[in-house]
């Protein structure tokens, strides 16, 4: 007879536990940065008070775990696990164990509902599970993309400026216009570089014209900054700024983060200046050098638009024009897909409700309130 898993569960609080969690988050299947301990940190920083919750076996060894991020809008406390928990959701008891503990840590908080945003692929199975086993149901608020692109920075890099075929390598991947483009980028005297500080306010301005041209919201100053500095501080994560800069005007600038395998470019800006010298070619081919030096495995664009993210699985990418999306649409997939990745399509987000009543008030109203 199989004896019974005998599993313990633990709040961590305090920055003695960082190694052990970024250990277990770094090397499971399901992590990913923004479970990350830094990702947390940033986060509590920005009205995000945040609690990690960690499901052992009997040796003390790490089986499952959840950040949570919890916020008060309105009055309303709301619990958040994004891009988590970290669990094998096929190992049931682990599984049941971590969703209770989260449950009795957000209840704490007296949250009136608590969404999570598993790092999962769509997966209807998946889906049914969290409904039937744990109460959850599909959400319609996202807070993460669902779809993207993501592009393997496995294998060798190849040669730019090689004419012949590259299979097998990261250039070889990669639409020959997006080649031709880094290629005249550093022709027409695009040069790219990590900034240091004091670059900071360059780039944020440029955060600022980018947001007013393309129709965005833009954080705070120090919402990028804090994010930069404690990624880049990390023991076990790292963040840089690129910037792509002509004659010492900085034109275009990526930010990526990295964490165990995966890496994100998170935040962009561009400039209305000399845009036909193409720097945000040169500026993303820069940014996946970096993730890959930091032993990243894999680049993530995160985020196309649903519209074609759900063409983009239904459909090869020569059909895809015949499915009469937004010309704006379609140029952001474009710029992003030109770099060798495929479309990914991840579960979404789940709604665990503590008071269904209220829940679906809030449901109504929380559309109008400001976060």
């Amino acid at each position: 007879m199989q004896a019974e898993l005998q599993l313990t569960s633990t709040i961590l609080a305090g920055p003695d536990y960082r190694d052990r969690w970024d250990s277990f988050v770094s090397g499971h299947p399901k992590g990913h940065l923004l479970q990350s301990w830094a990702w947390g940190e940033f986060k509590a920083q920005h009205r995000w008070p945040v609690e990690r919750v960690l499901v052992s076996d009997a040796d003390g060894k790490p089986l499952a775990g959840a950040q949570i991020l919890f916020r008060e809008v309105a009055g309303v406390a709301l619990a958040y696990v994004p891009k988590g928990p970290v669990v094998d959701w096929q190992d049931r008891p682990v599984a049941d164990e971590l969703v209770r503990v989260i449950r009795q840590a957000t209840r704490k908080h007296h949250a009136l509902y608590l969404k999570i945003e598993p790092n999962e692929l769509e997966d209807p199975a998946l889906a049914a599970l969290l409904a039937e086993r744990y109460g959850f149901q599909v959400s319609s608020e996202h807070i993460q993309p669902v779809s993207t692109i993501r592009v393997d920075l496995s294998g060798p890099l190849g040669d730019l400026d090689a004419k012949k075929e590259q299979p097998g390598t990261l250039l070889g991947r990669m639409d020959h216009k997006h080649r031709y483009n880094i290629r005249l980028a550093r022709k027409r005297g695009i040069t790219c570089r990590l900034a240091e500080p004091a670059d900071f306010g360059t780039f944020y301005q440029l955060m600022v014209v980018t947001g007013q041209r393309d129709k965005f919201g833009v954080h705070t100053a120090s919402y990028y900054r804090d994010a930069w500095e404690i990624f880049k501080n990390s023991p076990k994560g790292n963040a840089a700024v690129v910037l792509a800069e002509k004659e010492g005007k900085v034109l275009a600038a990526a930010v990526a983060f990295a964490f165990g395998e995966e890496s994100a470019y998170l935040y962009g800006a561009s400039s209305d200046e000399d845009r036909r010298d193409m720097p945000t070619y040169l500026v993303q081919w820069t940014a996946m050098l970096w993730a890959k030096e930091q032993g990243a495995k894999y680049y993530d664009f995160w985020g196309i638009p649903e519209e074609v993210g759900k063409a983009g699985v239904e459909l090869e990418n020569d059909k895809l024009e015949q499915k009469n999306i937004r010309e704006d649409l379609w140029g952001v997939y474009r710029f992003k897909q030109g770099f060798g990745g495929e479309v990914v399509r991840y579960a979404g987000a789940f709604d665990l409700p503590y008071n269904r009543p209220l829940y679906k008030a809030w449901q109504k109203v929380q559309k109008y309130v400001d976060r």
